[in-house]
């Protein structure tokens, strides 16, 4: 789509993205379903029309239990169904990490690939907005650790249609988390021409081609490295900038290609420091790009910190312009 063309298109919103794609694929495939609290009443937006559409037998409104949800949903998806679970807040991942970690990564090694678990369970980030600590966690680096799952993590509202619409379809598990601070900036996107909109799970974006340093952005970090390269421009530092937009499976191909063509690597990364998405990034770039580097990899990331309920401190702990413009300057030699 050139520019003229995007400029005029329809804007579609993180929430009408994973609206479109849940009716899409519920259309498409009757063995879809929506789980989850309030999706009736339509609470939170995502579910809007389902129950209309669907009908009450699709559309599950399940107990404030988040162990539970994606228990039953587990049993559904290895009794033929494809549920998609929406837990709301990412924080509350945590509740029902036993049943991720101990059933849906599981089963399919441990029953010899006679069950499939064609699960989606989505989650937003809701930090960097003063909801304190007990809902502003960014937990993807941690299921990063698990095998059997995938993870995406879209910096775009057309790469959120897209990335959930081939969850769906994935017979494996997926976590779904969707970055709330991108829902009125670049979580706006044009909308997609094709008629089956599908981004594939494991190709990342390039959002801006460079030549200097390499900046890895994951989820808002995407939308960071963007405008830290728009704004190094005037000083001669080119950027390339790349969105994983999947961490499992991780097209580490795309981002070695850049770091060995730059030969520098900043990793913007909105979860905290230690054992993060950008730790591992960083990790395999010094493993796999080391005679290419002409500087040390830095990352970007949350300090390692519990999340204040204060605004004016919590603003300080996470990645920003500042930060990543910084630490762009380190890399090159062009520190101020």
């Amino acid at each position: 789509m050139n520019p003229a063309t995007a400029a005029k298109a329809p804007q579609l919103s993180f929430l009408k993205a994973i609206n479109e794609a849940q009716t899409e694929e519920m259309e498409r495939d009757e063995r879809v379903i929506l789980m989850g609290q309030d999706l009736r009443a339509n609470v939170f937006g995502a579910a809007a029309g389902a129950l209309d559409r669907f009908g009450p037998a699709r559309v599950r409104d399940l107990p404030l239990s988040e162990a539970a949800s994606v228990g039953i949903a587990a049993g559904a998806a290895m009794n033929g169904l494809r549920p998609i679970v929406d837990l709301t807040v990412a924080s509350f991942v945590f509740n029902a990490t036993d049943q991720l970690i101990s059933q849906c990564a599981k089963a399919r090694y441990m029953f010899g690939g006679q069950a499939r678990l064609p699960l989606v369970v989505r989650a937003a980030l809701y930090y960097h907005g003063g909801t304190a600590g007990h809902h502003a966690d960014r937990p993807y680096p941690m299921f990063m650790n698990v095998p059997g799952l995938k993870i995406i993590v879209p910096s775009t509202a057309p790469d959120l249609k897209g990335l959930l619409k081939s969850a769906i379809r994935d017979d494996n598990p997926v976590l779904c988390f969707e970055d709330a601070n991108l829902w009125g900036k670049r979580g706006r996107g044009a909308m997609p021409e094709e008629e089956d909109h599908l981004v594939p799970l494991g190709v990342a974006a390039t959002r801006r081609a460079g030549e200097d340093v390499t900046i890895v952005g994951i989820g808002h970090g995407a939308m960071l490295g963007v405008q830290a390269a728009e704004a190094l421009e005037a000083d001669g530092i080119d950027c390339q900038v790349i969105d994983p937009r999947t961490l499992v499976p991780l097209d580490w191909a795309a981002i070695e290609a850049s770091v060995r063509k730059t030969g520098r690597l900043v990793v913007v990364d909105p979860a905290t420091r230690t054992c993060s998405a950008a730790s591992e990034i960083a990790a395999r770039a010094a493993e796999s790009c080391f005679d290419a580097l002409r500087a040390p990899v830095l990352r970007v990331t949350t300090d390692d910190t519990h999340v204040p309920y204060s605004r004016p401190l919590e603003k300080q702990i996470y990645p920003n312009l500042e930060k990543v413009t910084a630490a762009v300057r380190r890399v090159t030699g062009e520190a101020k």
